[in-house]
């Protein structure tokens, strides 16, 4: 987990058809796309959170595509996480638990948005997880 200071937001075109975690661990994304999800309140808040209980709606499911900007992840600061593999829904949830508890140990005001992307880099999939926060 690092922090991550994003100057510029990432743009997305929407894309209701997508799955937030349809991805094959050995096959992974093959185009960019991009979810956020809001979190339960009051799991979104808490060292121990249910797992369960952790994601709440989804927002939004979004492609890359050229010129594209009704959707995206705004500038600013996020707590950021990274694996190079296409990761399905428990794992992704773990990371994110992971990030929050890192995130409070800091006392930072984590947001109850989580925004998941996929990508292609350098020949394998990658998962990302971005948690906003303030001060």
């Amino acid at each position: 987990m690092m922090r991550l200071d994003l100057r510029a937001p990432l743009c997305y075109a929407e894309a209701p058809d997508l799955a937030p975690f349809g991805y094959a661990a050995d096959s992974g994304p093959q185009e960019e796309t991009a979810f956020c999800f809001e979190l339960d309140p009051a799991q979104s808040r808490g060292i121990e959170p249910e797992r369960n209980r952790f994601l709440g709606a989804l927002v939004f499911a979004a492609r890359a595509e050229a010129g594209a900007a009704a959707l995206q992840i705004p500038s600013g600061l996020y707590l950021f996480s990274q694996k190079r593999e296409a990761l399905g829904r428990d794992a992704c949830i773990d990371m994110a638990i992971e990030q929050q508890k890192d995130g409070l140990w800091e006392r930072l005001k984590l947001e109850g948005l989580l925004y998941l992307r996929y990508l292609f880099e350098d020949g394998s999939p990658v998962t990302q997880l971005f948690r906003p926060y303030s001060g």
